[in-house]
């Protein structure tokens, strides 16, 4: 687990917990955690009420893989901003995690602390990145996500 800014780790599945009081945490992966939590295996219908996200008090699971296309859901990135903002606006302290720590897990605290905290450049998803990654030299984002993001940015937030 790596602290990329006051109160918000990024980490990888070995770091995965249950959130509590202390800490709120962003499961950002859909195998093993949002299937656990749903309780499902293979794939969700998009049908169910909890297909992209998953909300309880201090635990979000996100159903977000890191495709080499953009196969991304706007609702899953702005869901995040507001349910990560709402706790760290209360003190807690955020975990947001995904299988490796490379790709999905610190790209959302990079939209965090660009679009919501404003500690890194909001004008582009390169600029954000560029300065992302002088905190966080882990971060290899995946093709996919980052069309995603350059063609959405202006939206996203």
């Amino acid at each position: 687990m790596i602290k990329v800014y006051e109160r918000i780790f990024v980490g990888t599945e070995a770091d995965c917990r249950n959130g509590d009081g202390a800490w709120c945490v962003v499961h950002a992966c859909k195998s093993p955690c949002h299937q656990r939590a749903v309780r499902y295996r293979g794939n969700l219908p998009n049908t169910h009420p909890n297909y992209l996200v998953l909300e309880n008090e201090n635990d979000l699971y996100l159903n977000i893989i890191d495709p080499p296309v953009p196969l991304f859901k706007l609702d899953i990135f702005t869901q995040f901003i507001s349910y990560a903002y709402n706790h760290w606006s209360t003190g807690q302290n955020i975990l947001i995690h995904c299988n490796q720590g490379e790709s999905r897990a610190p790209t959302l605290a990079l939209l965090l602390m660009a679009k919501r905290l404003n500690v890194l450049p909001a004008a582009s998803y390169q600029e954000a990145t560029k300065a992302f990654m002088c905190i966080y030299q882990g971060y290899k984002p995946g093709r996919g996500i980052q069309t995603f993001l350059i063609q959405n940015w202006d939206i996203i937030g």
